[in-house]
């Protein structure tokens, strides 16, 4: 059971850098139309996407350390 929290724990973590590279800017779609969709959007709302991304990067990577500690 460990080991599936540790694995959507993970998966989260994931998400969190996906939208913290997604709010930077570091991640570009190949398509035009929606490249300039996701950039208006990525302006519109950088900075509370980037701020909660952040956090949820940190929560869930000390929980991936505890979970991963408690196996040891």
């Amino acid at each position: 059971m460990k080991i599936l929290a540790l694995f959507f724990e993970i998966i989260i973590l994931a998400f969190g850098v996906y939208i913290y590279l997604f709010s930077t800017g570091k991640l570009k779609v190949k398509d035009v139309k929606i490249n300039e969709k996701a950039e208006s959007f990525r302006k519109e709302n950088s900075t509370w996407m980037r701020l909660l991304s952040l956090l949820l990067i940190s929560l869930m990577s000390i929980e991936v350390f505890l979970n991963v500690k408690s196996f040891f």
